[in-house]
C-alpha cells in the first residue's frame, strides 16, 4: 500500500524525525535518543544529508533541543508507567512520532493515542503499511481536524479513551502555531482529565529572550514559517506560561528549562551538544 500522492507529512514532522536520525549519524556517542524509525517513514530523497537545515554543525542547537524534548516526554512516559499512574498517552500533534514501535514493551502496557490531523495521519498510516511496520494493537489513531475546530477530546473518547482514569498527555511543538485563547482552551481541557493526569507541553520563548547570537537564526525559522502558510503565532515567557496553566485549573505547574533537560541529558558529553537556553522549553503540568 503505497502513501497516496494527494496526502504528505507536515514538513515540520519531517523535519523533527530526520534531526532524530541524524543525531544517530552525526553527534558523539552516547546517544540521547535512538529514534532511525521516524528516517524510514519520512523516506526522504536522496541527499537528504546536504538539505542547509540538515547542516549538521548550524543545527546542532535546534537538533538538541529536539532530541532532548523527546527524551525528557519519553521518560516521563515510562516512569508513569512504572509509578503506575497513567495507562493511557495521549500525543496530540503526534506527527512522525515512532515511540510506539520503538518501545513495544512499554506500549504493550498501556493505550496510546495519536492525535493529528487527518491527512498526516492517513500519510502516516500507509506508510506504516507500506513498510510492514505493525503498531501494536494498543495504538489508536485519532485523526482530528484542527483548523475546522474539531474537538479533539470528544474524538478521543469515540476512540476508546477514557475519561475517568488518568493520563499522559503531551503536545511538542505545536503551541506556537495556536492563539493564545487555544492555548488556554487546550490547556483547561487537559486540565477537566482525570486527577493525577499530567500535561507535558512545549513551548517558544519571546525570540528577544534567546542569546543574541542565536537570534537572527530564528528569525529566518519564524519567516520561513510564515512562508509555508504555518505562522508562529504564540510566545510564552516561562512564568506566564506557568500561571496560564494553573489558572487553566491544574494543581501543579513545573517550568524545565533548557538547562534542566542539558543537566539530564549532556553533562557528561565531550562535543558540546546541548539545547539552546531560552529559545523552547516545557512544562510538566498535574491535575
Amino acid at each position: 500500500m503505497t502513501a497516496p500522492a494527494t496526502l504528505a507529512p507536515d514538513a515540520t514532522a519531517v523535519r523533527t524525525a530526520l534531526w532524530r536520525a541524524l543525531h544517530l549519524e552525526v553527534d558523539a556517542a552516547p546517544a540521547v535518543l535512538h529514534d532511525d524509525v521516524g528516517l524510514k517513514l519520512a523516506a526522504p530523497e536522496e541527499g537528504w544529508r546536504e538539505r542547509p537545515d540538515m547542516h549538521a554543525q548550524r543545527t546542532a542547537p535546534f537538533r538538541a533541543s529536539i532530541i532532548a524534548r523527546a527524551r525528557f516526554i519519553e521518560d516521563c512516559v515510562i516512569d508513569g508507567i512504572k509509578d503506575g499512574l497513567a495507562r493511557q498517552y495521549v500525543l496530540l500533534g503526534a506527527g512522525l512520532d515512532s515511540f510506539a514501535l520503538r518501545r513495544p514493551d512499554i506500549a504493550a502496557q498501556m493505550n496510546i493515542f495519536e492525535v493529528d490531523q487527518p491527512g498526516h495521519q492517513a500519510w502516516k498510516q500507509a506508510r506504516l503499511a507500506e513498510l510492514d511496520m505493525t503498531p501494536p494493537p494498543s495504538v489508536h489513531f485519532v485523526p482530528v481536524d484542527f483548523e475546522a475546530g474539531d474537538d479533539w477530546l470528544k474524538r478521543l473518547c469515540k476512540a476508546g479513551f477514557s475519561t475517568g482514569g488518568p493520563a499522559i498527555v503531551t503536545s511538542t511543538g505545536v503551541s506556537m502555531y495556536l492563539t493564545h485563547e487555544a492555548v488556554v482552551a487546550m490547556l483547561r481541557q487537559v486540565a477537566s482529565l482525570a486527577k493525577g493526569s499530567q500535561f507535558v507541553m512545549t513551548f517558544l520563548l519571546p525570540i528577544e529572550m534567546a542569546d543574541e547570537p542565536l537570534q537572527p537564526i530564528l528569525r529566518m525559522g519564524e519567516a520561513g514559517a510564515a512562508a509555508s502558510g504555518t505562522p508562529f503565532i504564540s510566545y510564552f515567557k516561562p512564568q506566564d506560561m506557568v500561571e496560564l496553566a494553573l489558572q487553566a485549573g491544574f494543581s501543579e505547574v513545573k517550568h524545565v528549562s533548557a538547562d534542566d533537560l542539558a543537566g539530564l541529558y549532556f553533562a557528561d558529553r565531550t562535543d558540546g551538544l546541548r539545547p539552546p537556553a531560552r529559545c523552547e522549553e516545557l512544562i510538566v503540568a498535574t491535575v
